[in-house]
């Protein structure tokens, strides 16, 4: 039997009466790593859990962004019982100097025995090279248990080192009939008070919020989270034809929270200069929607940012569903009934034209918040569950 199976199923390799054991440890250290959430970004949240003799003698997270990593605080809390333990560690250790040390260096100067690992690392200076290191010092390795428990936790993640963009999370607000503003315009408040306050705290861990310029003229937001949460998101405003003012609430904050604009308009003209004046950051890219939102997304990626907030209107949320950008849908749907045929529905665009297939979660969440439904779908996506990765033993 290879002590090293990471091109195979874990399930196919490890020996049964380690199995349930090893998923149970495993378990906690990804639950471990939810800890770490709008805390740890641009990194991936890790949980790591130390086992010796099947008693627990250490566990730890990564708790910041440049603070110490899951596997470092776990070796920190076991002490010298470290020494002859598991590790159960929700993403392969690091092998590589970053802001931290190696990860899989300290396991090994820990004395640890055996190293289970739910997931590789596609992050190109780890990508396999940690479960290598860790085989090189004779520690036992394995990779793949609950590992779609782990996928699950890191997708934003994986989104950005895989695909070169944010992870894009989709949010609104509708009635039953699925309007989210009537003939009017009017939209305040079809959610309750509890969901709006979690929407705030939403944003509190996301990088950026982004919205459109049609959003900005008619509510004049100022998409801030309140109360203030472990991240400040910058405010990021689509607005290919330059027509948010100055004078807006996002603009007069600029200067204390970050503001991008990102146009399509090269001249440097008077709405330029004036938006530029209040603190804004101008962002031009390509006027064809495909070139624009993907110069657009690789730039936001470029700058480390992981989760973004779409709070925007039906044309802005059906354009980034046709260019295939949106990753999850938070939708608030509340018992009220608004009717009417020029009652504004969430999504424009062209949307998908048929015949009907499964976007996401073939079972999604759905949980009560106050009186509304919050349904969360997450699309289905091609992370692999295994990395090709070379085989050793």
């Amino acid at each position: 039997m290879s002590s090293f199976p990471v091109s195979s199923d874990w399930k196919s390799g490890c020996p049964d009466n380690l199995r349930l054991e090893d998923e149970n440890w495993m378990r906690r250290a990804i639950q471990l790593a939810k800890n770490g959430q709008g805390r740890v970004e641009p990194n991936p949240m890790v949980g790591c859990v130390l086992v010796r003799n099947g008693v627990l003698v250490g566990e730890g997270w990564h708790d910041r962004f440049g603070g110490p990593h899951a596997e470092i605080n776990a070796i920190i809390s076991a002490g010298t019982n470290a020494k002859g333990a598991t590790a159960y560690v929700s993403l392969e250790p690091c092998c590589h100097h970053g802001k931290t040390g190696p990860c899989t260096e300290a396991l090994v100067n820990a004395g640890v025995r055996r190293v289970v690992a739910a997931k590789p690392d596609p992050f190109p200076e780890v990508r396999g090279k940690g479960f290598l290191n860790l085989h090189a010092h004779g520690i036992e390795t394995w990779v793949g248990c609950c590992q779609n428990e782990a996928t699950t936790i890191l997708m934003p993640y994986l989104r950005r080192i895989c695909s070169g963009r944010p992870w894009l999370i989709a949010k609104w607000a509708m009635s039953l009939d699925g309007k989210i503003a009537s003939r009017t315009g009017a939209s305040q408040w079809i959610s309750c008070p509890e969901s709006r306050k979690l929407v705030h705290q939403w944003r509190a861990m996301s990088d950026a919020i982004l919205t459109g310029s049609g959003t900005v003229l008619q509510d004049d937001p100022l998409l801030t989270a309140r109360p203030a949460g472990p991240r400040i998101p910058a405010r990021v405003v689509l607005d290919r034809r330059g027509r948010i003012s100055p004078n807006s609430q996002l603009a007069k904050t600029a200067k204390e929270i970050p503001l991008l604009v990102a146009t399509s308009i090269q001249s440097d003209g008077e709405w330029r200069r004036n938006l530029e004046n209040t603190g804004a950051e101008i962002l031009i890219f390509p006027s064809e929607p495909a070139p624009f939102f993907n110069s657009l997304m690789n730039h936001l990626c470029k700058r480390g940012w992981t989760n973004l907030m779409v709070e925007a209107g039906p044309e802005l949320v059906g354009a980034l569903f046709d260019q295939n950008l949106i990753d999850e849908f938070r939708v608030f749907v509340s018992p009220t009934v608004i009717g009417g045929v020029n009652a504004r529905g969430p999504l424009d665009g062209l949307g998908s034209p048929g015949p009907w297939t499964q976007w996401g979660d073939m079972q999604p969440e759905i949980e009560r918040i106050g009186p509304d439904m919050l349904i969360r779908s997450v699309r289905k996506d091609e992370f692999p569950v295994v990395d090709n990765l070379e085989k050793h033993g």
